[in-house]
């Protein structure tokens, strides 16, 4: 057993032993559930080191088997892909157990205890290497979402989570149609095996069931992303959320879906990507900028971010679609950027939400006079999402947009545009948020930060700077990992023009 295999043991018994702690004691339970997350944050930390030293290999690999017949395994193991994205996941959790602190009353245990079991589900999506695994983690990730928004939510928080579980449970039959698929063709769920065994001719796949399998696993990823026009599930969901569910889906299990593409899709099915790769470049541009027009003229702030992320995920699928070593690295760069940009945006709505409750925009203005200090965090995370240079998403944003303009410089035009409009609407937002008259009731109501607030959002601004000037402390290990993605990509298009002479 490794430090992986244990970082991974840790939310699991910790979501155990919290269902088992007294549901009348509170404090004991959110004191408990943040120890929990704080370990596993600790813990991840010692990974770091090892995969930076070997980033294009797997590393803390553990391999066996869990179930004979049929043969599925226990295979784990952390590249400089996968890396960053745990740490994100590790990094959050313990923060959006402060967030929540006071502002969830009812059901704190199962509410805590759900958070634990997200974190192991993402983890669990991040690491495995057996199809089969990973689709049990992925399916576990899926319920303690639902609960987080059916339960804990606003008003229409049923219709929110139905629609959610819904469409994610579509795709998740689509890719498991498509697991299953491969096991009768290779014999295996192993995905180092399947290339392995395609890299010597021992698995072929035609262009029919390349195809067709790409197309499963593609639109099971895009749901989960979403990926226009398979978003309108978002908005609901981040709508109804409680502001926990609304920063680990937008910062996490969005990810997720991104994460499959560069993980299963571009390796496992490289002609069939190239093939259909006009026609998603084209749903990422249309995203990005449908997301950005829609988010122009919402009421609700929650909503408005909600498409934002429709928005910034369209550049990351965009990247990864350009088969470029500098846009395939935007691209995980900006799953990351979005993670901690996205996330804070999420928590300073939630802290409005409870001084004001009310979503509205409306229903604020000349916040800055009340509560300067957090006006002054809510307009450096601003400044963050819309990408401005020294700050995280320029960077991410930048290089997405530079492997675009390497394949088509129109690409880079038309996603330039939702740079653009991502200033307009959310500039917009701020002014009519933090700027004018203040409202009687926000003199009164909107205090400013508390100490529990400035130690929720201090480490959120530390890495929006730390990520935009020094992105070469995360960058290498990634590069490293989707150099070896592409050289993959490569191999089978060759053996095809060479059968071909």
């Amino acid at each position: 057993m490794n430090l992986l295999d244990i970082l991974l043991i840790i939310p699991a018994a910790g979501f155990l032993l919290t269902l088992l702690l007294p549901k009348d004691n509170p404090a004991l339970v959110r004191n408990f559930t943040l120890f929990v997350s704080l370990i596993a944050f600790v813990l991840s930390l010692g990974l770091i080191g090892p995969v930076q030293s070997n980033p294009g290999h797997m590393t803390f690999e553990t391999n066996t088997q869990w179930i004979e017949y049929p043969s599925i395994r226990y295979h784990v193991g952390l590249d400089g892909l996968s890396l960053w994205l745990v740490i994100l996941s590790t990094f959050l959790t313990p923060i959006v157990i402060l967030v929540s602190w006071k502002y969830i009353q009812n059901r704190v245990k199962e509410f805590y205890a759900f958070l634990l079991a997200l974190l192991f589900g993402v983890l669990g999506v991040f690491v495995a290497l057996d199809l089969f695994l990973f689709f049990v983690f992925w399916e576990i990730s899926l319920v303690p979402m639902y609960f987080l928004v059916g339960i804990w939510g606003h008003d229409k928080r049923i219709y929110a989570a139905v629609k959610f579980f819904l469409y994610t449970m579509a795709g998740s039959a689509l890719m498991l149609i498509a697991i299953i698929y491969l096991y009768n063709k290779s014999g295996t769920f192993d995905m180092p095996l399947m290339l392995d065994m395609m890299q010597k001719g021992r698995l072929a796949l035609n262009g029919t069931e390349g195809f067709w399998l790409f197309l499963a696993f593609f639109f099971a990823f895009a749901i989960k992303v979403p990926l226009f026009p398979l978003h309108t599930w978002l908005p609901d969901a981040h709508g109804e959320a409680p502001t926990a569910g609304s920063v680990m889906l937008a910062s996490v299990l969005l990810k997720l879906g991104t994460y499959g593409l560069v993980r299963i899709c571009l390796p496992l099915f490289g002609e069939a990507a190239r093939q259909n790769a006009a026609w998603i470049i084209g749903l990422a541009i249309t995203g990005i900028i449908y997301g950005a027009l829609v988010a122009m003229v919402q009421p609700n702030m929650k909503r408005l971010v909600a498409y934002s992320s429709v928005s910034h995920l369209g550049f990351v699928v965009l990247g990864v679609f350009t088969f470029t070593q500098v846009g395939l690295d935007g691209a995980v760069y900006q799953m990351l950027n979005h993670g901690i940009s996205t996330g804070a945006l999420f928590i300073l709505v939630g802290m409005l939400y409870e001084r004001r409750h009310s979503l509205e925009i409306a229903d604020y203005g000349g916040v800055g006079t009340s509560a300067p200090w957090l006006s002054t965090m809510f307009v450096i995370t601003t400044l963050a999402s819309v990408g401005l240079p020294l700050l995280n998403n320029f960077v991410g944003e930048f290089l997405v947009l530079q492997g675009a303009a390497q394949v088509n410089f129109l690409y880079a035009v038309f996603a330039a545009i939702g740079v653009i409009l991502s200033s307009v609407y959310m500039l917009w937002m701020v002014q009519r948020t933090f700027y004018g008259e203040t409202p009687s009731e926000v003199k009164h109501h909107v205090n400013d930060l508390s100490a529990r607030e400035w130690a929720v959002l201090v480490p959120l601004i530390v890495m929006m700077v730390w990520m935009g000037i020094g992105s070469q402390s995360f960058l290498p290990a990634v590069s490293a990992q989707n150099a070896q993605i592409l050289e993959l990509m490569k191999k089978p298009a060759a053996k095809e023009v060479a059968n071909a002479r």
